[in-house]
């Protein structure tokens, strides 16, 4: 079992606005999000950000641009969540209610922190000024951040997984042009 379970959040941006949803079942119950959820078996993690749009407020995702990535220790989960964080400015359609979350644009200046997980208030700014950054947030039984850190970062680390039949991360992907040149490199 891996000790982290993969998560994504995607934040749709037109221009000073952000479409957050208000999520109506699970964990964050009536508080303002962005759009996300379980990576699933076999699926990228930026496909899984895209298809968790689309499903939780009918927008179509073009593309993104993954800015940060947060490891969450939360009361009663066994392992680390591990959420991928992806801004959309390319997207196509208007928001819909779901029965998952109910969608609403706002100003980036009237973004709704105390109706938002503890976390947001210290890694948005980072966002919304294009930073790029990781972390993690430690929260207690209630739900209070107990420990976090946040670094600016210049790349990510790590490329895009997908997680094989076992639920596992499979090996790390490497394009086809650099897998070339290791193997080229490995019989010489």
């Amino acid at each position: 079992m891996s000790d982290k379970k993969l998560l994504t959040l995607c934040l749709i941006q037109q221009g000073d606005k952000i479409l957050l949803g208000l999520a109506k079942r699970g964990k964050g119950e009536g508080k303002w999000n962005g759009f996300g959820g379980k990576v699933e078996e076999g699926e990228d993690i930026e496909e899984a950000a895209k298809r968790e749009v689309l499903e939780e407020c009918g927008i179509s995702v073009a593309e993104t641009e993954k800015v940060g990535v947060l490891d969450f220790t939360l009361p009663g989960e066994e392992q680390i969540w591990q959420v991928h964080i992806f801004r959309a400015t390319n997207f196509f359609g208007e928001p819909i209610e779901t029965d998952e979350m109910k969608p609403q644009w706002f100003s980036i200046n009237e973004i709704p922190y105390d109706a938002m997980w503890a976390d947001d208030i210290f890694w948005m700014p980072m966002f919304l000024r294009s930073q790029k950054f990781e972390g993690k947030f430690v929260f207690n039984d209630t739900y209070k951040i107990i420990e976090h850190k946040l670094s600016i970062i210049s790349a990510f680390a790590a490329p895009r997984e997908a997680l094989g039949r076992s639920g596992e991360p499979e090996s790390t992907w490497i394009p086809d042009q650099a897998r070339d040149d290791i193997t080229l490199a490995e019989n010489l």
